[in-house]
């Protein structure tokens, strides 16, 4: 079962808050504990909705009052599912903006597309909304920024879709590291190994029906509709072309490198990077490569990354795992682990569950924490966040300092797989201005991200 089929079958399908329409005096506050809060739904796909119907089932007194999207049938297929399962039928609208200016809506869940994550949000903090926005938070180095910049100015909660960052098991590995137990950190090793197959390229048809395909594009450049960037029904093939996603990297290994970068005290940039991809499994002609190995240079020690859609014997956690924190993953085929080389011992880290382990001479057993999957926990993190006005886990900056490394891994790739020398105060590569070129993304007229936001 792949992820998002997961989520929404453990969340959606569990018993949850009924709140029926009575029940749902949209005006709010998020000054007090006890005060609704009021959510807007921007992006109606799977994962955007199993996500915020979960938050309201977890948290008491809080509602979904508009479902904002650009394609008619996952608009009223959310929709349903809101008012089947929360009891209740939220309203409808096609224009984010429309949502922002919402005087009622306190918050908004961004899980559109990943090239409309950072304008969307900026509009959001500006319009003095706080934000939950879905990984990767950017397709650039330079928007991803802006989104940081925005909710300092604001003063907003931004909270990124990293849920490992509110994982207990992350905390104790965390704790684990630092006590100095695993010794002098030497070497982390983070995998993404995940199966694919040979991407097809389709001829471009008319746009389908209930669909507004310039505001889908939104920011990215205009191009004819194409089914291998957009379904109406399921996710779509967006991830393959960079002008609205970073590949696989980002939507996967981005998970796997933000918890590597969390346990190990959320190190800053990276002095270099050194990145190699292609398509050479499958000899696929789409845009992002079917594999990527990365290194990147930390001082004291190197983070790799090795991520891509070519090796189908490689799993994920079961769910079975992600679900029992009695129980641990088969590290040696799980695809989305992180090895964390210690001169004490060596760390092996899941990701959405199967906790940690650290193993010494000849495999004994040292320590052990189990995990299960953190989403619910992430999910109270946020509405707390709201009510406290207190950083949240996963909070933008250190989203950025993430989407980063997926951001310099690509660009490697993009630019002729070589080592890039980068400059972290000032966000920028040192004497190489073809790498330069890809910091920040071109945007369309109406959908500008503001140099000053």
């Amino acid at each position: 079962m792949k992820r998002r089929n997961f989520i929404g079958s453990t969340l959606i399908g569990s018993a949850g808050i009924s709140l029926g329409a009575s029940n749902l005096p949209f005006p709010s506050s998020v000054l007090g504990a006890n005060d609704k809060i009021v959510l807007g739904l921007i992006g109606s796909g799977s994962r955007g909705l199993s996500t915020i119907v979960s938050t309201c089932q977890i948290n008491a007194n809080v509602v979904i009052k508009t479902v904002c999207d650009v394609n008619d049938l996952k608009a009223a297929k959310a929709i349903s599912t809101i008012e089947k399962v929360l009891g209740y039928k939220p309203l409808r609208s096609k224009n984010m903006k429309e949502v922002f200016n919402d005087k009622e809506v306190d918050a908004v869940w961004i899980s559109t597309p990943e090239h409309w994550h950072s304008l969307a949000t900026v509009w959001a903090c500006q319009a003095g909304k706080d934000v939950y926005v879905e990984k990767n938070p950017s397709i650039s180095i330079w928007e991803g920024r802006k989104m940081v910049e925005a909710a300092v100015k604001y003063k907003r909660i931004v909270q990124v879709g990293f849920e490992n960052r509110s994982a207990p098991y992350a905390f104790t590995a965390r704790e684990y590291i630092q006590s100095g137990k695993l010794g002098q950190i030497v070497a982390v090793k983070s995998y993404n190994m995940l199966g694919g197959s040979k991407w097809m390229p389709k001829p471009d048809t008319a746009v389908p029906v209930g669909l507004d395909w310039d505001a889908w594009l939104g920011p990215a450049p205009y191009v004819p509709y194409n089914p291998n960037i957009h379904d109406m029904e399921s996710r779509g093939g967006w991830g393959n072309f960079w002008a609205y996603s970073g590949g696989v990297l980002a939507d996967d290994a981005s998970h796997v490198m933000d918890l590597a970068r969390m346990v190990l005290g959320d190190p800053g940039h990276p002095k270099s990077v050194y990145g190699w991809g292609g398509n050479n499994a499958w000899n696929s002609t789409k845009e992002t490569p079917e594999f990527q190995s990365i290194t990147y240079d930390f001082g004291k020690y190197t983070l790799t990354c090795d991520s891509g859609n070519a090796t189908n014997y490689m799993k994920k956690t079961p769910n079975n795992i992600r679900m029992d924190p009695k129980l641990f993953p088969d590290w040696r085929t799980n695809a989305t682990r992180t090895e964390i080389y210690g001169t004490e011992g060596l760390m092996y880290l899941g990701r959405h569950g199967g906790g940690w382990q650290v193993k010494g001479e000849d495999s004994v057993l040292i320590a052990q924490d189990g995990g299960i999957f953190p989403d619910p926990d992430h999910q109270k993190d946020f509405i707390e966040s709201l009510k406290s006005r207190k950083k949240p886990n996963g909070a933008v900056e250190q989203g950025q300092l993430s989407a980063c490394l997926v951001h310099l891994g690509n660009i490697c790739y993009r630019v002729g797989n070589k080592q890039l020398v980068f400059d972290g105060e000032k966000e920028q590569f040192i004497g190489n201005d073809e790498a330069n070129k890809f910091l920040r993304t071109s945007y369309r007229e109406n959908y500008r991200m503001p140099e000053k936001v």
